[in-house]
């Protein structure tokens, strides 16, 4: 009996001794959900990864011969293809697959452009306070004061449609929340001994605010890194709908939409694939997010 209480002890006594890393990984390992949106977006990388391989067919290869042929279920359905083709006879399977690549790109680019400024802008104004936070944080309240979409919408018109054009709208319009997101951070870690110290020792601004302070305030930003995908995915998807992002016959799944539209009575199957695509991949990074969320929460840990 002495024996077994000792291993539980033990075996406690390990559990209490991981990083918090360690620990944030173990709730993440035991959160059914955020493993479920982990699948999911490792799905989608695949497909963005490897689609070159995977995809049965050119996705910009036309044919008159197989125009809108249905799926493989369906009656008149045509061999080889799977999802069936769209209204220029091009494989939808094909063109969805490579699509995840678009739809990835998108939030690597989109996210990188606001989590680089975002941060920056945020650690300054947290840690230098007085004008420049007043400065910085109300710029980011204009841009949080126009909706989002209606924002990248302007800033695309004002650069021209494109797919490039429109990451970079993305990116722009969500700098506001990683900047918010890093000032409170920062300005929770300055006052604390260890910021202090540094400081005492002789360590500039810039060593302080990059070195000490952002990699403690790490945590909000991954959560916020991976629902700013989902986000970025979505708009970039609405753009594309709205003929305002990646131009025809470029395979990303909002233009793919605005394509099908008219033709969702005759062939359901051309937009309903692509609809489906992007509730999926919306849906994996929230999930995922959600989960890192609770994960890395500090009032979690025992």
């Amino acid at each position: 009996m002495a024996d077994t209480q000792t291993a539980n002890n033990t075996a406690a006594a390990a559990y209490k001794s991981h990083s918090p890393l360690v620990e944030a990984l173990l709730r993440l390992h035991k959160n059914h959900t955020a493993l479920a949106g982990l699948v999911i977006v490792a799905i989608f990388a695949i497909l963005a990864i490897f689609g070159h391989w995977i995809a049965p067919h050119d996705p910009l290869e036309q044919s008159l011969y197989t125009k809108l042929k249905p799926p493989f279920w369906m009656p008149k359905a045509a061999d080889g293809y799977l999802l069936g083709t769209d209204d220029f006879g091009r494989d939808l399977l094909s063109r969805i697959i490579y699509g995840a690549r678009i739809s990835m790109l998108v939030g690597v680019v989109s996210v990188s452009i606001s989590l680089i400024i975002g941060t920056v802008s945020g650690a300054i104004a947290g840690f230098y306070k007085g004008w420049v936070d007043i400065v910085i944080m109300r710029i980011m309240d204009i841009l949080l004061a126009i909706p989002s979409i209606l924002l990248a919408i302007v800033i695309v018109a004002f650069l021209g449609p494109s797919l490039q054009n429109a990451m970079i709208a993305i990116g722009v319009v969500s700098i506001p929340r990683y900047a918010r997101i890093v000032r409170g951070s920062v300005l929770e870690e300055y006052s604390k001994d260890y910021v202090q110290a540094a400081r005492a020792l002789g360590a500039s601004d810039t060593r302080l605010i990059f070195m000490h302070i952002l990699p403690n305030c790490l945590a909000p930003l991954i959560v916020q890194t991976t629902l700013g995908f989902a986000s970025a995915i979505l708009e970039a998807a609405a753009l594309s709908f709205l003929g305002l992002g990646a131009q025809p016959p470029t395979p990303e799944w909002g233009a793919m939409l605005a394509g099908g539209r008219a033709l969702i009575l005759r062939a359901w199957w051309v937009v309903t694939f692509p609809g489906v695509m992007i509730l999926l991949a919306v849906l994996g990074f929230n999930l995922l997010g959600d989960g890192l969320r609770d994960a890395l929460d500090p009032r979690l840990r025992d």
